[in-house]
C-alpha cells in the first residue's frame, strides 16, 4: 500500500488492506490515461494563462506527461493499486519525472471534475467510433440491397406470411434502424462534450479559471452551468449506454432473422463458413453462432444500462464514490457493441440469398390475398365485403391445394361476377410489389429512392 496518500494529511492511521483492495479503481480507469493526460496537459496551459504557472513550467508539466504517456504505451508504467486510481498513479509519477512542480498540476480542480472530464473524453471518442462502425455496416446493407432489388421475399406480421416484398426493401429497414442509432449518437455527443472542469469539488473554485479556454482546445461544446450538476451528472454515460443497448436491439433482431432463415425449413440464406461453427458431434450442422452469440451479448448491454441506472437513483448531491462503478459498464459495452458492429457488417457481406427459396415461399402462402381485396375494393365493393370475399376464395383455394392464381375465372366469379380476366395480372407477385409505388414502399421506385437517399446521407455523415 502507499506510505502516504496525496490526500492524507489530516489522517494518522493507514488505509487497511482490504479496503484499499476493495476501493480501488486502477485496474481497469487506468483505460482513462490518455484522456487524463490530454486534459491535464490542457489544463496546464490554461493555468500558465491565468498567472498560476509561468509558460515554462507549463512546458515542463506536459513534457513530464509526455514521459509518463510514453511510459504506459511502452508498457513500463507501474500501475500502483495503493494509488487509488489512473489520476493519482499519473500524477505520482510526474512528480517523479519533474520534482515538487507537478504537485502544482492539481491548482484549482477536484478529482471530481477531473474523471468526469477524462471519462467525458473517452466516451465522446468512443461514440465516433461507433458511428463510424454503424456507417460501415449500413454501406454493407445498402450494397446488399442493391443486389437484391428484384428479389422476392414474404413479408410478414405476427411472423406470419402476410405480403410480398423485396428483399431489398427489407434490409432498407434496417438500414434505417442504423441511421437512427448513428443520428442518436450525434445528439448524444452534443451532451457528453460539456466541459466540468472548473467546478472542481462541487463549489467552483475561487481561482479565475477558464474553463472555455480548455473546453475549445479539447473540442467540447459547451461548458458547465452549474458545478454541483457537472460533478454528479452521469446523464452522458448512461444515454451512451442506452444507444448502445438500442444498437445490439437492432443487431439482436437481425440476428434473429437470420437464425431462422438460415434453418433449412426455410433456406432463405446459407451462413458463411467464417461465421459459424460445427458441432461436436453431428457432421451436417451449420451453426449460426455468431448471431446467437451476438443475441445473448445484447442482454449484457441492457444489462449494463440498468445497472447505472439503478446505480445514480439514490445519489444524493454531488459526487459520491458510488460513481466509480460507472466505468466498467461503459468499458464493456464499448467492447461488445464496436465488435459486434464489425461482425455484423462481415457476416452480412458475406452472407448467401436464397432468391428461389424464398419466391417458393412466397407462391404458397397467399400473400396476393390483399391484391384481390383491393381489386374489388377498386370496382366499387366495400373494403370490408371485398375482405369477406376474398377470405372465401382463399379458403376455397386452400382446400382444392391451389394458390389464388390457380384457380379459374368460373371459381371467382362463384364469389363475386366483377372478376375479370384481369384480375391475374393483378395476382402476379411481382406487380403486387410493383404497384407499391407510394413513398416508402417496396416498389423498385421507391426502392432505388430509398437507396439514393441513404446514400447521399452516408456520405455527408462520413
Amino acid at each position: 500500500m502507499a506510505d502516504k496518500k496525496m490526500w492524507g494529511g489530516r489522517f494518522t492511521g493507514t488505509t487497511a488492506a482490504s479496503m484499499e483492495a476493495y476501493s480501488e479503481s486502477v485496474s481497469f480507469d487506468w483505460r482513462l490515461y490518455a484522456e487524463d493526460i490530454q486534459g491535464s496537459q490542457a489544463h496546464a496551459r490554461m493555468l500558465a494563462r491565468r498567472g498560476f504557472l509561468t509558460d515554462d513550467e507549463a512546458v515542463r508539466i506536459c513534457d513530464g506527461l509526455d514521459a509518463v504517456r510514453a511510459e504506459i504505451e511502452a508498457g513500463e508504467f507501474e500501475w500502483k493499486t495503493g494509488l487509488e486510481d489512473v489520476h493519482m498513479n499519473i500524477e505520482s509519477r510526474l512528480t517523479e519525472i519533474i520534482g515538487p512542480l507537478g504537485g502544482k498540476l492539481h491548482t484549482a480542480r477536484s478529482r471530481n471534475d477531473q474523471v468526469a472530464l477524462d471519462f467525458r473524453l473517452h466516451v465522446a471518442a468512443r461514440l465516433t467510433v461507433w458511428q463510424e462502425r454503424l456507417a460501415s455496416l449500413i454501406h454493407v446493407y445498402l450494397a446488399r440491397a442493391d443486389e437484391h432489388r428484384d428479389t422476392l421475399l414474404p413479408g410478414c406480421t405476427h411472423f406470419q406470411p402476410a405480403q410480398p416484398v423485396s428483399l431489398a426493401h427489407h434490409l432498407l429497414a434496417y438500414c434505417q434502424m442504423f441511421k437512427r442509432d448513428h443520428e442518436r449518437l450525434a445528439d448524444c455527443l452534443h451532451r457528453v462534450r460539456v466541459m466540468p472542469l472548473g467546478a472542481a469539488a462541487l463549489a467552483g473554485t475561487t481561482h479565475p479559471v477558464d474553463p472555455a479556454m480548455v473546453a475549445g482546445e479539447l473540442g467540447m461544446d459547451a461548458v458547465f452551468a452549474n458545478s454541483m450538476d457537472a460533478v454528479s451528472d452521469r446523464d452522458f454515460v448512461i444515454e451512451a449506454v442506452f444507444a448502445g443497448s438500442l444498437i445490439m436491439t437492432h443487431l439482436s433482431r437481425m440476428c434473429e432473422e437470420i437464425i431462422i432463415w438460415a434453418n433449412p425449413n426455410f433456406g432463405y440464406v446459407r451462413l458463411p463458413d467464417g461465421y459459424s461453427t460445427g458441432s461436436s458431434i453431428m457432421p451436417q450442422k451449420k451453426n449460426p453462432d455468431s448471431c446467437e452469440i451476438m443475441r445473448g451479448k445484447t442482454g449484457r448491454v441492457v444489462g449494463a444500462l440498468t445497472g447505472l441506472l439503478v446505480l445514480v437513483k439514490g445519489l444524493p448531491m454531488t459526487y459520491n464514490r458510488d460513481m466509480q462503478e460507472d466505468k466498467e459498464p461503459f468499458f464493456d459495452t464499448d467492447k461488445t457493441v464496436t465488435s459486434s458492429l464489425e461482425i455484423m457488417a462481415g457476416l452480412l457481406s458475406e452472407l448467401e440469398f436464397m432468391p428461389e427459396k424464398m419466391l417458393a415461399t412466397v407462391e404458397r402462402g397467399f400473400l396476393n390475398a390483399t391484391e384481390l381485396a383491393d381489386y374489388l375494393a377498386a370496382r366499387g365493393v366495400p373494403f370490408r365485403e371485398a375482405h369477406h370475399i376474398t377470405g372465401a376464395a382463399v379458403a376455397h383455394a386452400e382446400s382444392l391445394g391451389l394458390g389464388l392464381e390457380d384457380l379459374s375465372l368460373d371459381d371467382f366469379r362463384s364469389f363475386s361476377d366483377l372478376i375479370d380476366d384481369d384480375v391475374y395480372a393483378v395476382l402476379d407477385y411481382r406487380a403486387a410489389v410493383r404497384r407499391r409505388s407510394t413513398p416508402g414502399g417496396t416498389g423498385p421506385d421507391s426502392v432505388a429512392a430509398q437507396i439514393d437517399t441513404l446514400a447521399a446521407w452516408l456520405d455527408s455523415a462520413r
